[in-house]
């Protein structure tokens, strides 16, 4: 089954930096796109950034500027890299694909777990 796994959530100070990591696993042959959202307390998820299957990248207004999505398609794994990072930005971000599988012979979305991301101060 296609599984994903997010990677690189942790606590850091205002204005540091963190890289997010997902991993998609299973009989992957052709991706969408991938992106990555986020949940902060007493909030709404929310679309962080994206990149489609053509390599069209969107983000938040919140986050242009700062944080930057890309994906490495032959390990089947997109990255979130965060800089000058926030209080605002605490929330758990998570990732989500639209990908097509040997077990689905269709486009389908899946979600990851979601991993912590932190900023103090």
């Amino acid at each position: 089954q296609v599984q994903l796994v997010e990677s690189g959530g942790d606590l850091v100070q205002a204005g540091g930096s963190l890289r997010l990591s997902c991993v998609v696993s299973g009989s992957i042959i052709g991706f969408k796109k991938m992106g990555w959202y986020r949940q902060a307390p007493g909030k709404q998820r929310e679309l962080v950034a994206v990149i489609t299957g053509g390599g069209s990248t969107n983000y938040a207004d919140s986050v242009k500027g700062r944080f930057t999505i890309s994906r490495d398609n032959a390990m089947n794994t997109v990255y979130l890299q965060m800089n000058s990072l926030k209080p605002e930005d605490t929330a758990v971000y998570y990732c989500n694909v639209n990908a097509i599988s040997t077990s689905v012979y269709s486009y389908s979305d899946y979600w990851g777990r979601g991993t912590q991301v932190t900023v103090s101060s």
